[in-house]
């Protein structure tokens, strides 16, 4: 498959048309018909959707990485429904932007995620979502948790084709017409196989966007992303459609997008690591150099006084798990973690930032100057001669 060369701005406009031996067969329908692949022409600017992650991308999160910037909306954590209408109080707990007009602080969009598997049961929180402002409702098939799953929710329900579609439609009847629907799955349960069913069923149901992550249930979150394998039910001209899957850089994202036809992308783990990765995407610069540690040091701090540092039995928790995700780009995340692994309060994880400013810091600047200062001193020589 051709790959856009290294240097790739936000004038990107190409088609893209994969050698045939890098895409899978034309997969079979339920009527025995072929889905039909066709060239898909990217444009240069891609919407970007910061993904939902449970117990991860949380309201103080979603703030902080929208207020970065670079995102089109966001999703909340999921909203779990069994079989009644939940109170107001639990969308507001998991979606306090609907105080809000439903926007993070950066005025970014917040669609509220619902999972379960009882139709009518989810139209009635869609509604109540929708009532209380929620810019947009999201659908979850793509949980592969073994606790959601045995509660028939998430990529279990990709099994059933026909049952995704039939809750994607009553939830849609039930909500107005101005209020955006959104579906987020995985390729399959155990296989692709029935990925073009899925997909044709979601559409017909009256989906307004559509996030496919690459992988099925089993492969959990196991590298590679099968990107070529959404390409087969990719329509012509689809601008509904995003790719979600082991994008880690602005690459990651043309590559991402070349193998799927796909025009958007949805960011999971990749913004954890990267959190200046959406605007990188968006300028189109895959030269550009991520955000210095120094200035992300200070989000990560800021981040713990602001969201993490309240409760007493919980506090740091949530900046050492971003911390774990931003290890993955920058070396100095690792040091920090090593610093404040077994500090559990506010004055002693405080502490050890400043440290990691004074001592870790200040030692690799130091190391820096150390290397160059040879150059330094040869330089004016070299001239002379």
């Amino acid at each position: 498959m051709a790959v856009p060369s290294r240097r790739v701005r936000a004038s990107y406009h190409a088609e893209v048309k994969p050698a045939d031996d890098n895409v899978p067969p034309d997969p079979v329908l339920a009527d025995g018909s072929r889905a039909g692949r066709v060239s898909v022409t990217l444009p240069g600017r891609c919407r970007i959707v910061l993904a939902p992650m449970q117990g991860v991308v949380d309201a103080p999160m979603r703030a902080r990485l929208t207020g970065i910037g670079g995102y089109d909306r966001c999703v909340t954590e999921f909203v779990r429904v069994s079989e009644r209408r939940l109170p107001e109080r639990v969308f507001f707990r998991l979606c306090p932007e609907l105080a809000s007009g439903g926007r993070t602080v950066a005025g970014t969009p917040v669609y509220v995620q619902l999972l379960g598997s009882h139709p009518e049961a989810l139209a009635a929180n869609a509604r109540r979502a929708a009532a209380l402002g929620a810019p947009g409702i999201d659908l979850n098939f793509g949980c592969p948790a073994k606790i959601v799953n045995r509660s028939e929710g998430g990529s279990i329900l990709l099994r059933e084709p026909e049952r995704v579609a039939n809750i994607v439609r009553t939830v849609r009847d039930s909500i107005p017409a101005d209020v955006p629907l959104s579906v987020k799955i995985r390729l399959g349960y155990a296989d692709a196989d029935r990925l073009a069913e899925i997909v044709a069923g979601i559409r017909a149901a009256g989906a307004t966007e559509l996030a496919i992550h690459a992988r099925t249930k089993f492969d959990g979150y196991r590298p590679p992303a099968k990107w070529c394998s959404v390409r087969p039910v990719m329509l012509d001209e689809d601008d509904a459609t995003m790719i979600n899957g082991e994008v880690w850089t602005v690459s990651d994202s043309l590559s991402a997008r070349s193998a799927s036809g796909c025009r958007h992308v949805m960011l999971g783990r990749g913004a954890l690591a990267a959190p200046d990765l959406a605007l990188r995407i968006q300028r189109g610069d895959v030269d550009a150099a991520p955000m210095s540690w120094s200035t992300l040091l200070d989000h990560v701090q800021d981040q713990f006084h602001g969201s993490d540092a309240g409760s007493p039995r919980h506090i740091g928790n949530r900046t050492k798990q971003w911390l774990a995700y931003l290890k993955r780009g920058y070396p100095e995340a690792a040091q920090l973690f090593a610093r404040i692994r077994r500090a559990h309060d506010r004055p002693s994880i405080d502490a050890e930032f400043d440290r990691h400013r004074r001592d870790d810091l200040t030692l690799q600047t130091e190391t820096a100057m150390w290397r160059a200062e040879p150059e330094a001193r040869i330089a004016p020589v070299t001239q002379c001669l």
